[in-house]
């Protein structure tokens, strides 16, 4: 844990949004810059990735060795919580946006479902990582791939020209995720969808971890309740919204951290809703 904990602290305290982003900011641009996979791994709540390399720690989270052998080294650095792009169902010809995209691995996965007739764009907040993610697009010589530097509550794109929305343990760092929903509703075309990798809270995030920076940064202390979660999504405007914990995430979600068992208060969960047709809504 960091011990600079409480300073920009509310009264509940929870990290005042501009002291969350900067964590957030800060370090996924010494993961970007780091030489090698998971180095980042191995600090204090060194969450969204394992001792491991990063080929067997992407296996716990859900993907196939298919999947590991198709993308170019240097976009798999392990930092997820599931496989956005396995509950999907991506389609040919589909125009993807991904939500904290990073080194650009689940892009580039969903490239190869969508074909070249279909479009994805990955999203980042941290240019660092924006950067690797485009030297990953040459190696993998990804031409319908493409990273826009942006904020995941305001998405550089444009009103409904998305088919569909993938993520992958990032909402759960934003400090307003109910207006990520609201923004990526907005982005998605009538009849698109949201399919989501992310960690929700089962339990209270005990007072030390959730006004430490380094744990909000590390996908620990800003999940939200599976039922908080729901009813963002269905004020946003989502149908048919499913939130699923997986159990089995517990076995690599207890390696994020040696101090702690963080999974008595966290698990992984798959998360999708479905923007309505227009005659739905009228």
């Amino acid at each position: 844990m960091s011990e600079e904990s409480t300073a920009s602290a509310d009264e509940r305290g929870n990290l005042d949004a501009a002291e969350q982003r900067r964590a957030v900011r800060n370090r996924y641009a010494r993961i970007a810059t780091a030489s090698g996979a998971n180095a980042d791994c191995g600090t204090d709540s060194g969450s969204c990735c394992d001792d491991d390399t990063a080929e067997s720690g992407s296996q716990k989270l859900g993907y196939e060795d298919a999947d590991l052998n198709a993308v170019e080294e240097g976009a798999d650095l392990g930092l997820g919580c599931g496989n956005p792009t396995a509950i999907a169902s991506l389609d040919d010809g589909e125009t993807v946006l991904d939500l904290g995209s990073g080194a650009g691995f689940d892009c580039f996965l969903a490239a190869r479902e969508v074909g070249e007739s279909g479009r994805v764009i990955g999203v980042d907040m941290t240019p660092e990582m924006v950067d690797k993610a485009r030297e990953n697009v040459v190696k993998n010589d990804a031409t319908n791939v493409e990273f826009r530097l942006g904020e995941i509550e305001h998405l550089p794109v444009s009103d409904e020209t998305i088919d569909v929305v993938i993520s992958n343990c990032v909402i759960n760092l934003s400090p307003n995720k109910a207006q990520v929903f609201r923004d990526a509703y907005r982005a998605l075309r009538p009849g698109g969808r949201l399919a989501v990798s992310d960690v929700v809270m089962t339990a209270p995030v005990p007072d030390e971890i959730r006004a430490d920076p380094e744990s909000v940064a590390a996908c620990v202390s800003g999940a939200s309740t599976v039922d908080a979660l729901r009813e963002m999504l269905v004020d946003a405007g989502f149908h048919d919204v499913g939130i699923t914990p997986k159990e089995e995430s517990e076995e690599f979600i207890r390696e994020w951290d040696e101090s702690i068992d963080l999974d008595e208060f966290i698990v992984s969960a798959a998360i999708t809703g479905r923007k309505p047709e227009r005659d739905e809504i009228e």
